[in-house]
Formats: structure tokens, sequence, C-alpha cells
């Protein structure tokens, strides 16, 4: 059995079909089981965000695993399956590991060191243990990882800065709309990213912030917190005519706004420039839209590359994070290690403490004339006896677990001694 991640990003996918991957809150119960039905996948975590679609599971065989993985993915996405094949990444064991810490210090992201991801893998664990589709291996291993993801924004300067999609989207409208402060700005969404969103906005001086969404009582309960106007999303059209920045953020599967939408605003507004950042995954808005005169369009790809040109300041961090990384997967290694050796030394410790009893049992008519402070002295003596007979060779196998020599005296002393943890 193997710990496997096999998945996709904004690093090995074009946007257009990473979209089509994603998995959307509300599916989300239906993949799991999916994927925990497959024949060779238990114990299953989907983290699907903006940046990426992985599959984290327990896998029987690392070959059949990933099928079932690539098999589901292109069934979702309606995809062949070598279409999907292309772009997918697998890691197994130590690096399936390596690589989800790296994920949760925010290191894989398209903005470096960003905060969101770790509520995302949170919620992602959280959604496999209330559909019962996570166990002690994956669920050790998630719960471990945010652990990382602290350590490493407490411990470096990785979040600092530019350090979530919202506060990106926000930074690169204010570059391209030459200053938000005085202008209004409109966010549709009430999740996650909105709130970052509204909470970086609020620091713009921007001169209203207007929050639409489906459910008018969470665009109420945003933009309450940030001091702005809330709309429902039927409201969207007229709102734009007056705002000169428009933040997407919804898990909307189609689209909320088309390029003949965005059109008719336009022809309204005049000579008044409008930008657009769409960071929704599928996106919110037609990329027609960025054909249209005096709009400009801007999606997760332009926010790798805003990001990216500012994070040579960055380097020193994610090295210091990268370190972290490193020792907490040494760390983990050893502590499952230990897990995973704990019941074979108990299992030894039973076989001997039985023989003990058995032998005291033998002899026992022969020790009749003992006082009862006698045979609790014998009693003692044989435990001491097996505790120290017993401790070189738990102490041997403890620290090599996790090796190729621990594999190796595991596996004679279960040949030596008949066990069976």
């Amino acid at each position: 059995m193997s710990i496997v991640a096999i998945g996709c990003s904004h690093r090995s996918t074009p946007l257009g079909k990473l979209e089509r991957m994603t998995v959307r809150v509300d599916d989300l119960p239906k993949a799991l089981h999916g994927l925990a039905q497959t024949d060779h996948l238990s114990e299953v975590v989907v983290l699907s965000t903006c940046n990426r679609v992985e599959v984290y599971a327990f896998a029987e065989r690392f070959h059949g695993g990933y099928r079932d993985v690539r098999e589901f993915l292109a069934q979702h996405a309606g995809l062949p399956p070598e279409d999907v094949a292309d772009h997918l990444y697998a890691y197994h064991d130590t690096e399936a590991v390596r690589h989800l810490f790296s994920v949760a210090c925010g290191l894989d992201s398209a903005v470096v060191g960003e905060h969101e991801i770790l509520g995302q893998i949170r919620t992602a664990w959280e959604t496999a243990v209330e559909e019962q589709t996570v166990g002690s291996v994956i669920g050790g291993l998630f719960r471990h990882a945010l652990t990382v993801g602290k350590r490493a924004r407490t411990e470096t300067a990785i979040g600092r800065g530019i350090a979530s999609v919202a506060q990106a989207a926000v930074a690169i409208a204010d570059e391209r709309i030459g200053g938000i402060s005085g202008r209004i700005v409109l966010v549709v969404g009430a999740g996650e990213v909105a709130e970052g969103t509204v909470k970086s906005l609020a620091k713009t001086q921007a001169a209203e912030i207007v929050v639409a969404n489906r459910s008018f009582s969470r665009a109420e309960q945003l933009a309450t917190r940030c001091g702005g106007t809330a709309i429902h999303i039927t409201e969207l059209p007229d709102a734009l005519t007056r705002a000169s920045v428009l933040v997407t953020t919804t898990g909307a599967q189609d689209l909320i706004l088309q390029a003949t939408d965005v059109a008719t605003v336009v022809s309204v507004r005049g000579n008044k420039p409008l930008v657009i950042v769409d960071v929704a995954v599928p996106r919110d808005v037609d990329p027609a839209v960025s054909q249209i005169e005096g709009v400009t369009l801007l999606n997760m790809d332009d926010i790798g590359d805003f990001v990216d040109d500012g994070l040579e300041n960055r380097n020193l961090e994610v090295g210091n994070a990268a370190a972290i990384v490193d020792a907490e997967v040494q760390r983990y290694q050893s502590i499952t290690s230990a897990r995973e050796v704990a019941p074979l030394i108990s299992a030894l410790r039973q076989q001997a403490d039985n023989v003990r009893i058995k032998e005291l049992e033998r002899v026992a008519p022969k020790l009749g004339d003992l006082s009862t402070a006698h045979l609790d002295t014998v009693e003692m003596l044989t435990k001491r006896i097996i505790n120290k007979m017993l401790h070189g060779p738990s102490t041997h196998l403890k620290d090599a677990a996790g090796s190729a020599r621990g594999d190796r005296l595991a596996e004679s002393l279960r040949d030596l001694y008949d066990l069976e943890p």
C-alpha cells in the first residue's frame, strides 16, 4: 500500500482544461465516494481549488491507483483519458508527502505563500471525514500538513506581502486601472476568496465596495463587514455601469457574464475603462470579453505572471519554507514508521509475556512454600528479565523503522517468532 498524490495544477495544465476538471464543492461528496469505490484506492481526499485538482489516497497498487484517478478526472471533465494524462503529475509515498506539505506552505501556488490554501486543505479533509472516505493514514497526513503550513507562516515571511489570490487580484486591478482609490469596485461571490478580496479592498480607499451574490443574505453579511453595499446577482449589469473594477470569485459551473452582457454595459459607460479580474475556476466571464474595447479582462494566468514578476524578493523565504518542508517530511516519516512497528513490538512483547506466565504456572507447585512477598519478587524478576532482553531489539527496530534495514529487521522478526501484529 502506498500514499499517492495524483492531479493537475496551473503549472501543468492550461486554464481551459483545468477548469473542466475542477470539482465543485457541491460535487465533492459524489466524487469522494466514486473514487473510494474504485478497485485500487481507499482513504480518499479531493483537493480542488482555483489552482489545482488533486486526489490524495491510500493505493493498493500505484499504477492501478493512477488509472483510477485518470479515468475519474477524464469522465468528470468529459475529456479522453489520454488527453487528461498529458497534464497529470503523480507522486507516491515520500514524494507524495513532500508535495502536500509544499502545497500547504503555499510553495506550489500561483501566489507563493498564499493564505487561502490552508483553509482549502482543511475543508477538503473535513469533507472527506464527513463522507467517511478517509482513515488514519491519509487523515494523519492531512493533520500534519496543516501543522507544516502554519509553521511555515509563523517561522518565515513566506506569507507576507501579496500572499493570496485575493490580494493579488486587488493589486493587479489597482495597477491596471491606475489606482483603485476613489473608484467603485464590484465583487461577485461571497466565499473565502471574495472575503479576502473585500478585506484587501478595504485598505485601498475605494469610493464604494459593492458585493453581489445569488444569496443576498450572504452578500449582505460580507458587505456589512467592510462597510459596503450588497446587491443580488440579478442587479449585476446595472452595477457594472457604475463600477471601474469587477472581481469575480464564484464557484458557478457556467459563465455569469457573457460578452454580449458586457458589450451592452460598455455601450452606456462612455469612455470609462473597466478592469475585470476573473479569479474563478471555472471562469465566470466569457473570454471573448477581452475583445471589447475599453475592457481589460484578467484571469488566473495573468495573476500568476503578475506575482512572478515580484517573486525575487521572496526567494529567501521560499528556501526557508522549503527547509521546513524537508524537516517535517523526516519528522512525519519517523512518527509514522514508529507507529507502524509499534504493533510488531507489542506482539513480540506479548508473546514473551505469555511464555513467562505459562512457565510460572508450570513451576507454581514447586513454589508453594514461598510467601506472597517472595512470589511477588519472582513475578517482578521475570518481568525485568523479559524487558531487558527485548529492550535492545525494540530500540533497534524503532530506530531503523522506515528504512530498508528496518524492513529487513521487521520481516526477520516476523519469521523468527511467527508474529502476526
